[in-house]
């Protein structure tokens, strides 16, 4: 079982890779955008669901409820930001990043050793 940082590290990078690619889909993707909605569909509902995946998955590597649930809101804020247009795909993709660092960190500092 991964146990440092940069093993735990490279796991959120691979989880945000795949629910943000194979697991989000065309549905999702274009679903959670309360901008420009898909008739019929809920936006939060398809943002809850891909945030809580998200959420979900950094709960799974780090052991964390409370990271889990800080991804499940910071992902959503973020990605709300580039539905809106306010930042762009790659800035949406580098907070993203920037987020599991942080987790990391949180993780190895806040945790008994």
């Amino acid at each position: 079982m991964p146990s440092g940082p940069l093993e735990i590290f490279a796991l959120l990078v691979f989880a945000h890779m795949l629910a943000d690619y194979p697991l989000q889909g065309a549905f999702l993707a274009n679903a959670k955008n309360r901008w420009a909605p898909v008739p019929g569909v809920p936006w939060y509902q398809a943002m809850a669901a891909h945030t809580i995946i998200h959420g979900g998955l950094v709960f799974l590597v780090t052991g964390s409820l409370i990271l889990g649930l800080a991804e499940t809101v910071l992902h959503a804020l973020i990605d709300d930001a580039k539905c809106r247009k306010l930042i762009s795909y790659n800035v949406d993709q580098a907070l993203h990043i920037g987020c599991k660092l942080a987790w990391v960190v949180i993780a190895f500092t806040l945790s008994p050793a």
